[in-house]
């Protein structure tokens, strides 16, 4: 008797499917589907907040930093937390000022905490050294200070009315203060300036001087003459008229015939470069000869005795 083929494909189909759940309960359900969307809007949202909360603590951080009063107290609990000991302390535009009168105006040091000085005070206290015009201190974290300084430079010697200081380029007074030992040394190499108005048109003539270096070193002193034009005085006395404004080509002149001639060198009175095409020398007057002796020159008159007497 064959078997009936439908039984055979009956008895495969539940050997197939034995066990297995029915087709409706593989489906999730509909509150699983909703969990599943809501999570892809929820992690941004999470990473969202968190980027914002630490945004909001930096611009916090920043607006207590920015006024001393308000940092104060954070920088203490900081320090008590966390020393973050200072490792490294740069100094930019230090020319004039000592490393060791910046260390104190600084109020701290290497290995002491980087959180542990108030950068707005020493900011005030470099401020207040004798050649700093403004300076800037930063917190650079983990360790390191930087302090950047602008220096008041001198670059002459200004007489007025018997009064000697020191001047920067644009004629301002420059302290004097702590001008010791090789530091005083060093500003007797400075030009000396001359006269009412001096300092504010010193910076020019200056310049033009330093271009000239065989000139410079005969130079030792500018005088302002009426505010408007400049005589250079020479170490052997010379006055040297220059014109008003053309400085700088007066001096290139000047260096030519010193080359050449030794002009900066010879026994002159004056020597006038007012005019563009030519140059006025005057000599020092010459010096009377002496009148002859009437007693060694008159044949008539007899000689002295050889005895030392007296003639009658």
């Amino acid at each position: 008797m064959r078997e009936d083929p439908s039984f055979q494909r009956d008895d495969f189909v539940r050997e197939r499917y034995s066990g297995a759940l029915p087709p409706q309960e593989d489906r999730p359900s509909r509150a699983k589907l909703f969990w599943r969307r809501q999570r892809r809007l929820i992690r941004p949202a999470i990473v969202f907040l968190v980027v914002m909360g630490i945004a909001g603590a930096g611009i916090r951080l920043l607006y207590d930093a920015a006024s001393e009063e308000r940092f104060a107290p954070l920088r203490a609990r900081l320090v008590e937390m966390e020393p973050l000991p200072i490792r490294h302390i740069i100094i930019n535009g230090r020319s004039m000022t000592s490393e060791a009168s910046i260390q104190e105006a600084l109020g701290t040091s290497v290995g002491h905490p980087i959180f542990g000085f108030s950068v707005e005070a020493a900011r005030q206290r470099l401020d207040e050294l004798p050649f700093i015009d403004h300076a800037t201190v930063e917190r650079h974290m983990p360790d390191t200070v930087i302090i950047t300084l602008v220096e008041r430079t001198p670059i002459a010697v200004w007489q007025d009315r018997g009064h000697f200081m020191l001047i920067n380029r644009a004629g301002e007074e420059v302290s004097d203060q702590g001008l010791t030992g090789k530091n005083a040394q060093a500003f007797l190499q400075l030009p000396l300036v001359v006269g009412e108005g001096a300092n504010t048109a010193a910076a020019s003539v200056i310049d033009a001087l330093n271009h000239e270096p065989l000139v410079k070193s005969q130079v030792t002193a500018l005088i302002r003459v009426g505010n408007r034009r400049w005589n250079a005085t020479l170490k052997d006395g010379t006055t040297v008229m220059l014109p008003e404004g053309e400085e700088a080509a007066a001096f290139a002149r000047l260096a030519r015939y010193q080359q050449s001639m030794r002009l900066l060198e010879r026994p002159v009175q004056s020597i006038d470069l007012r005019l563009p095409d030519r140059m006025v020398i005057h000599q020092p007057p010459q010096a009377p000869a002496p009148a002859p002796d009437k007693a060694k020159t008159d044949p008539s008159s007899p000689p002295p005795p050889a005895d030392g007497t007296k003639q009658p």
